[in-house]
């Protein structure tokens, strides 16, 4: 019995010490022992450790088996640990009483298949370093096929797991089969080559490719490909990391990733699939990302686990309009082997799992994916987009790891079904901002002097999360230091910015000032407008000499620095173009409309209809009425081969928006008649009324009892973003006054700061108070600080998993303070520590008609629980307070409890996984005990044992009003659940 309480004793020290690297190698090494030793029999190995469960979950799995099966399984257990764990790990853990010594079982096994149990840490050893072999031994006596050795070979596997998924396969196809793998490890020691020093070299012709390869990606890669125009900026110098986070479905816990997690294992959902998607909005630097990617992997430097690497450009692959196969793709447009074709695309074939391929910008592709058309033949010719969607699907190639970068607007279900995971890029956080910036300004006072200009311009600060915009503030920076007051606050500012910036260092009038640099250069505008949005109309990114002549556009205007030669594209006999950014075309687009006489009076209400597009299945053929032509047929088309542009559309709008606020209407008063400007102005205005009209039509009616709620749709956003773009209060009131909702929902909108600007200059103006639901976004510091002005306006906020940390949370509570509508706060799964809790504490003291605080899965301590017990005992309005996934411990439990113990308002309290025991236990049970209003308590995976629990039991003998006290997974033995579980039926065990 002592070593089963000593398991118990130990269990948070044992869970730490198997689970604290992350790599369930611990875990699994116990998991051997105990079944050589027949402690565990194989069904209770598959209910420990579940696939994709949390490594956490199946530890604890395993310590409630070994418990249940009593003194002799608990004595084993102990000695296996002792045995496995490194020295530095086993100094918390006490082994006393635990005199056992472990020994493979020497007696004679009656079968094979018992052997793999009895043996099972040995010959994982064994086996680690023969994999390939013992595998080719089983496929020659044809007990394994391809598709076993795909299995046990997979990359995320560690060399040990890959071994133990080998033995668990082989236990399932036989007696026969374990013979041939138990035979293949006795001949190989008998042969004097130990089975861990056996190595693989790839063939002589494959190596030599490999180095030209590398040196090809390497060449691509070395100088930033986007945005960089002709300075040759090298991509050591001026990359900076983005934030990367799992996507909304990984079973992973969301936090930031680095980049080899692009290609790992973690967040991985869907194990059959091989493609992982990188999305992230326009200007947010998948490109750059993928571009660091090849370079690390070209040095030698990262992704070794890959032998060779093929980037792909969906951009360039919109142009190939013949058939290819696989082979032809691979070789004709990454790089061409020297000799031995065959053998090498054979090599390929035979190896997937050391092949990487990535495609970068899927939504700038023609086609939008589909899989109905499936190809599984490598050498069969077929379109480029049809090879392309194959290989996404897994039809094609399966085991070779693909990457893709895309717009989340461009990824539809039928794309998701077939990913192995989502990574999402959010754009720099805010210490990325300060590095790019650094990085750009190689004198360190210019630098210091645009990182001072944008923090006293928040909104602007917001824009330059996009590295796109941060690029051309750090371009721009002579001419931001310079604008005092007229400091940039939308995107159309940044990018007028950028067009006076670059027309400014071409002007044949040096001196020239005020608003005379557009009239000058008005040709030039018009030209580049024009190709803009013909290439927009046609998913056309780059552009020939032919298009460039059919819009006028001259060498002058090439000169400019907005169009860049494609290095990809482009040969001896031919150039090819493209814009400097995608947003950069988008931006062109918009004001060639705004600006041309050419454009139908039809082409700003048709740009805005297009939001609409995916919805009701049109193509960009809406968009033929904006531009005349001679050959409408064509026109047609090539429209109807996409609808992957609408988010390009989309940005092209809000651009329009922009460039028709107030505030630009007298850079136009040269180039357009005011009579023009002002009715395009309308047609946006209305266009804007109208799609929120529409938005706010779709919002169900309230179910009795419950307050009407409104989840935005995709386009809503959008609106909120054009309307902010236009700064016309007059608009954003019409909308908000029609706006009659409790509560708006915003989750998984790709919320950043650049949104958070427009939302809260929006929803300022709304009639009633309203909750605010921003979950699951990236609103961070930078975004919480760009909410304020409309704070005023909300009832309650939701901000959980946004990367908000307490300097957030200071300036957020400073203003709730001042708000008599502010009640609520929910903050679950931020950054947030215990220098935040002094805030809240006097938050609560302040507003004394507060009413739920939600603060779970974040950093705060026992130090915290205190300091917010401070503000918990003067308050005396609080009805929720979740502090779950924290770590206040017993000493923090006391101080919450002795704060609350007098509580008359207090209904719903959770301490869930907070390291609470019997004494914390003993503490909250005085609030049970003295309460009239509580009706939950929230107590589940914490370390109380029964002295905690006959506490709240005597306490519950004294109040009828609580309903409920959860205590799942707590230090208590089945007995004893249940016992006290018929003694008190409101325990939930």
């Amino acid at each position: 019995m002592f070593v089963q309480e000593l398991v118990l004793k130990q269990r948070t020290e044992i869970l730490h010490a198997l689970c604290s690297s992350g790599s369930a190698e611990h875990l699994e090494q116990v998991l051997d022992i105990l079944l050589s030793q027949g402690e565990l029999i194989w069904e209770d190995y598959q209910n420990v450790q579940v696939p994709g469960r949390a490594l956490y979950t199946n530890a604890r799995q395993l310590l409630d088996l070994v418990r249940a099966k009593g003194v002799d399984t608990c004595e084993l257990f102990l000695a296996a640990l002792k045995q496995i764990l490194p020295e530095a790990q086993r100094a918390g853990l006490s082994f006393s009483g635990c005199c056992l010594n472990l020994e493979e079982k020497k007696e004679y096994q009656s079968t094979s298949t018992q052997t793999l149990l009895t043996q099972r840490p040995s010959l994982v050893n064994k086996l680690q370093g023969c994999i390939d072999g013992a595998l080719n031994a089983l496929v020659t006596s044809e007990y394994f096929t391809s598709a076993d050795c795909d299995e046990v070979r997979l990359p995320i596997h560690t060399p040990s797991q890959q071994a133990r998924r080998l033995l668990d396969h082989v236990r399932s196809k036989g007696e026969s089969a374990a013979e041939v793998v138990l035979q293949y490890i006795q001949q190989t020691q008998e042969s004097g080559s130990p089975a861990n020093q056996e190595t693989w070299t790839p063939p002589k012709e494959v190596l030599k490719y490999q180095k030209k390869l590398s040196s090809s990606v390497s060449a691509q890669s070395c100088f930033l490909s986007t945005y960089g125009g002709t300075s040759h900026m090298s991509l050591d110098d001026i990359y900076t990391e983005g934030q990367l986070e799992l996507g909304h479905n990984s079973v992973d816990i969301h936090g930031s990733l680095g980049l080899e997690d692009v290609v790992g294992s973690v967040g991985t959902v869907n194990e059959e699939a091989d493609t992982v998607l990188v999305s992230g909005e326009a200007g947010v630097g998948k490109s750059t990302l993928l571009q660091r990617l090849h370079l690390l992997w070209a040095r030698g430097a990262a992704f070794q686990d890959f032998l060779l690497l093929f980037p792909f450009s969906c951009r360039r692959l919109n142009s190939e309009d013949k058939e290819m196969s696989v082979q032809e793709l691979l070789f004709q447009h990454c790089c061409w082997p020297d000799r031995e074709q065959e053998e090498i695309f054979q090599f390929i074939l035979d190896h997937p799992h050391l092949i990487l391929f990535t495609f970068d910008g899927l939504d700038e592709l023609k086609q939008s994916f589909s899989d109905e058309h499936r190809l599984c033949c490598p050498t069969q010719r077929a379109p480029v987009h049809t090879l392309l969607f194959n290989l996404i699907q897994g039809s094609l190639m399966k085991g070779v790891r693909k990457v893709v970068t895309s717009r989340p607007e461009a990824v539809g279900p039928v794309l998701k079904k077939h990913l192995r995971k989502e990574v999402l890029l959010k754009g720099f956080s805010p210490n990325g901002i300060d590095c790019f910036v650094k990085k750009h300004h190689k004198d360190s006072t210019v630098a210091a002097k645009v990182l001072e200009s944008l923090q006293t311009n928040t909104a602007l600060l917001g824009l330059c999360h996009s590295p796109v915009l941060c690029w051309i503030v750090s371009q721009c920076h002579k001419e931001l230091l310079g604008c005092g007051e007229g400091s940039p606050q939308t995107i159309t500012d940044v990018y007028l910015m950028i067009l006076q910036h670059f027309f400014q260092h071409h002007s044949s009038l040096k001196s020239t000032i005020g608003l005379g640099w557009l009239q000058e250069h008005l040709k030039t505008v018009l030209h580049l407008g024009q190709l803009a949005f013909e290439g927009l109309r046609t998913s056309c990114y780059m552009f020939s000499d032919t298009d460039l002549e059919t819009c006028d556009v001259t060498e002058k205007d090439i000169c400019m620095g907005f169009l860049i030669q494609s290095k990809e594209m482009s040969s001896t006999h031919s150039k090819h173009y493209e814009f400097l950014h995608l947003t950069m075309q988008c931006f062109f687009a918009a004001l060639y409309i705004v600006l041309s006489n050419n454009t139908e009076r039809a082409a700003i209400p048709k740009l805005f209809e297009l939001q609409n597009m995916k919805e009701t299945g049109l193509s960009s053929t809406c968009l033929m009425a904006c531009l005349p032509s001679t050959n409408q047929q064509e026109q047609a088309s090539d429209g109807e081969a996409t609808a992957a542009e609408t988010p390009n559309l989309q940005i092209t709008a809000t651009f329009v928006s922009g460039l028709l606020s107030q505030h630009h209407r007298s850079l136009w008063r040269h180039c357009c008649s005011s009579a023009v400007m002002e009715k395009r102005v309308r047609q946006v205005a209305r266009c804007l009324s109208k799609g929120m009209q529409k938005h706010f039509k779709s919002i169900p009616q309230a179910v009795e009892g419950e307050k009407k709620s409104m989840h935005a749709m995709p386009g809503f956003v959008w609106l909120i973003k054009c309307i902010y773009e236009m700064q016309e209060s007059r608009i954003a009131k019409d909308a908000m006054s029609k706006l009659e909702v409790d509560h708006l929902k915003l989750t998984y909108c790709n919320i950043g700061p650049v949104e958070c600007t427009a939302l809260a200059y929006v929803l300022q103006h709304l009639k009633n108070p309203v909750g605010l639901q921003l979950d699951n976004n990236s609103v961070g510091d930078v975004g919480v600080e760009q909410l304020l002005p409309c704070m005023h306006i909300c009832n309650s906020l939701h901000l959980r998993n946004n990367n908000i940390t307490d300097e957030g949370i200071r300036k957020l509570l400073a203003k709730g303070i001042q708000c008599h509508n502010f009640q609520k706060i929910a903050l679950f799964n931020n950054k947030l520590t215990d220098a935040c809790t002094q805030h809240f504490s006097h938050l609560l003291k302040t507003k004394q008609d507060f009413l739920a605080l939600r603060l779970g899965n974040n950093n705060i301590t026992e130090e915290g629980a205190k300091q917010l017990a401070q503000g918990l005992k003067l308050n005396h309005s609080l009805q929720y307070l979740g502090l779950w996934g924290n770590r206040i411990g017993d000493a923090g439990a006391e101080a919450i409890a002795s704060a609350l113990e007098n509580s008359k308002t207090l209904i719903w309290l959770s301490l869930v996984g907070n390291g609470v025991g019997s004494a914390g236990a003993c503490a909250l049970a005085n609030i049970i005990k003295n309460s009239t209003s509580l009706e939950e308590l929230w107590l589940t995976q914490n370390q109380i044992t029964r002295t905690g629990v006959e506490c709240l039991i005597q306490a519950l003998e004294h109040n009828t009003h609580v309903k409920s006290v959860w205590l799942r997974n707590n230090d208590l033995s089945l007995e004893e659940v249940e016992e006290m579980a018929q003694r008190e039926s409101r325990l939930i065990f």
